[in-house]
């Protein structure tokens, strides 16, 4: 039996087991770890599907794991980091009663709404060169960024358990949503053929000097991006 078939699923359980020790350091209250695990669990979850090309090894069985290994490390996780902080540090008005212990679970919407995209993504076979909706690591990191770097800020807000539910909202709409999002693979490094991810990653280099809160500009960037030159695209359709 040819070991190499079992490298990239091997590299898959790597993602997954990431997933769950971020899990754990997020009940640990350990956010940013859980967000180290999480950005470990992305760099397997991109050498996975690289390795399966090279050795020429894909299978139905390494889709599946992927997608299983995805909901936990991008989609699980996260949810949790979320979960965790509007239950233990978020603080809530009093007059909020039994609400104040209800809404943390609103949380784990993350998780719902990645498992979806993900099974969308398996048997859509648009997304090929664009993604249609946001990606579930981009939306991991935006969320173990936020929270991470954000999380006092976030406690000042007056209002603070409001922006993270009426985020939850809106991220879940983007993950399903019918957006086309741009991808990041090069097929040559031509500016005519790439001109949106050079625009897209000289835009984003300024923000990397807001440390851990730099992947939420970053995503935030890039949902902006796409949703203008989606906007373009479908004005030149109609003329």
């Amino acid at each position: 039996m040819s070991i190499k078939k079992h490298i990239p699923n091997a590299i898959t359980c790597c993602n997954l087991f990431s997933g769950c020790i971020a899990c754990v350091m997020a009940f640990n209250l350990e956010f940013e770890l859980a967000m180290a695990f999480i950005v470990l669990g992305a760099i397997f979850d991109f050498f996975d599907g690289m390795v399966a090309r090279l050795l020429k090894v894909s299978s139905p069985m390494g889709v599946q794991i992927d997608s299983l290994a995805d909901d936990i490390t991008f989609g699980l996780a996260p949810a949790t980091i979320v979960f965790v902080y509007m239950r233990d540090c978020l603080y809530y008005p009093e007059s909020m009663g039994v609400l104040a212990d209800i809404l943390p679970y609103t949380a784990f919407l993350i998780a719902v709404f990645s498992a979806y995209r993900l099974a969308k993504f398996n048997v859509d076979t648009r997304q090929t060169n664009t993604f249609i909706g946001l990606p579930t690591p981009a939306n991991a990191l935006f969320w173990s960024s936020l929270i991470t770097g954000g999380m006092q800020w976030i406690y000042d807000l007056h209002y603070g358990w409001l922006f993270l539910v009426m985020l939850i909202g809106l991220f879940s709409y983007f993950l399903v949503s019918e957006i086309p999002m741009f991808s990041l693979k090069f097929k040559n490094l031509s500016w005519r053929c790439n001109s949106i991810r050079y625009i897209f990653l000289l835009g984003s280099l300024p923000m990397l000097i807001l440390g851990y809160l730099a992947p939420v500009a970053i995503i935030t960037w890039y949902l902006i991006f796409s949703i203008v030159i989606f906007a373009r695209n479908s004005r030149k359709r109609r003329c």
